[in-house]
């Protein structure tokens, strides 16, 4: 855990400024596949600007629309007309 010596911001990982990223990129890497976040400051200021996160796969499997989707029932009355045209100026 850090706080950036600057701006007193609390970084909840480990962070480095760009040219330190560059020059331990390697080690960086090592740190991400092992689980680790770490965060890139930038400028004078070493303002937080990304962070660097361990990837994931993606889930493969069925997929909800929405999160009402089972929940609502959507019901149009019988003379309601759209042509594909109005709809997808929306």
């Amino acid at each position: 855990m850090t706080t950036c010596q600057f701006c007193n911001t609390f970084i909840p990982m480990e962070a480095m400024a760009v040219g330190e990223l560059k020059t331990r990129f390697s080690e960086v890497l090592e740190k991400v596949k092992q689980g680790q976040e770490v965060g890139i400051l930038y400028g004078r200021t070493k303002k937080p600007v990304a962070k660097i996160v361990p990837y994931q796969e993606e889930k493969k499997g069925k997929r909800k629309i929405g999160i009402l989707d089972g929940k609502v029932t959507i019901k149009f009355n019988d003379d309601f007309e759209m042509t594909t045209e109005e709809l997808c100026s929306l």
